[in-house]
């Protein structure tokens, strides 16, 4: 068989690690860019080794030379795109969230039913070589029930505005932006229980703090400062049917005193930290034991992780292994993001039958 011919859509910031991964890969053959903006789509193309450039994703899906497409556009477009590329006949990987509403993300669970195609949401942490470490431990039950997780992902000062900070274009803020990664990676290695309840909380009290001064942070390409629709921070507690539960905040912006990511998980046997750094703690002997694998990083590897995240997508493509973030856990995270929305905006828990 031939290479993999791709397509991305979407030429903004987090389009360059899909763009670099595919170029990397031996199996496939980078071949269009889409984006709004012809120009910044051209410099993609010169710069990563695509043949075509489309200013229309119908266009490009259009193409029958291609077999899959990376969506790397705005959220609210996701759905949308997704839907279009696989009646297209195209397999296609999704950057995170799926969609911005369950309703969508049911419309794309049936289309990829009625196509009988791949769909690949972004959900990169599942590839990392870590979390790959970790779920040995947990399938060969070293680790026991996992009962309890907690995650946190804090930004002091880091509203990347533009269309991040829009919620007509983004769907919310950090907790659609960041939660939905340590959310995941949480439900993803606890065996993907089913949600019983949320009890959920957003807070939208600092604003985007543009007149902070001698402090830089990450902003968009688009970055507006006069534009912020979106929360500062939410938390949750998340319950599911088989007695487990999670504990999750989130923050754009906060009054911290530094940026924080922690995740960690509690089992019958043992217990895993995935950040701040990897970590193993069991029992044995009646002596408790802090166990430091020897792995090239004990953090999270960024470009590492989207390598081996489109390595798998294209082999899935190629019939000869299967995604480990499928349409279905699409749909479940957006069950999760919204019941947290939807229970901060009710005022109380809300139930999942």
């Amino acid at each position: 068989m031939g290479k993999l011919k791709i397509g991305v859509i979407g030429a903004g910031s987090i389009s360059d690690m899909h763009l670099q991964s595919y170029q990397k890969n031996e199996r496939a053959e980078l071949y269009a860019i889409c984006d709004k903006n012809t120009v910044r789509a051209e410099e993609k193309a010169n710069k990563y080794g695509a043949a075509r450039v489309y200013g229309d994703y119908r266009s490009l899906l259009a193409d029958q030379d291609i077999d899959a497409v990376s969506i790397c556009t705005w959220n609210h477009s996701h759905a949308e795109i997704a839907i279009a590329a696989l009646k297209a006949g195209k397999h296609v990987l999704v950057e995170k969230p799926l969609s911005t509403t369950v309703a969508e993300a049911k419309q794309i669970e049936e289309t990829v039913k009625q196509t009988g195609k791949i769909l690949q949401v972004g959900f990169v942490r599942r590839y990392a070589s870590n979390t790959a470490i970790l779920k040995d431990f947990i399938d060969a039950d070293e680790i026991g029930e996992i009962y309890y997780a907690k995650a946190s992902c804090i930004r002091k000062l880091g509203n990347p505005g533009g269309w991040f900070s829009d919620i007509e274009r983004s769907g919310g803020g950090p907790l659609i932006d960041l939660g939905v990664h340590v959310i995941d990676i949480c439900w993803y290695l606890m065996g993907k229980p089913r949600v019983k309840s949320i009890s959920g909380n957003t807070y939208s009290k600092l604003g985007n703090r543009s007149n902070i001064k001698n402090l830089s942070f990450y902003k968009a390409a688009d970055y507006n400062p006069e534009i912020n629709t979106v929360e500062d921070m939410a938390n949750a507690l998340i319950r599911f049917e088989n007695g487990a539960s999670l504990m999750v905040d989130v923050s754009f912006t906060l009054h911290a005193k530094q940026n924080e990511i922690s995740i960690k998980l509690y089992g019958e046997k043992g217990g895993l930290e995935v950040e701040p750094e990897l970590s193993l703690i069991t029992e044995k002997y009646n002596t408790i034991l802090n166990m430091t694998p020897q792995v090239d990083s004990l953090t999270f590897d960024f470009e590492q992780g989207f390598q081996n995240e489109m390595d798998h997508f294209v082999l899935a493509c190629l019939g000869e292994t299967e995604t480990l973030s499928p349409v279905e856990d699409g749909l479940e995270m957006m069950k999760i993001l919204c019941g947290i929305y939807e229970s901060s905006e009710k005022g109380m828990e809300i139930s999942f039958d």
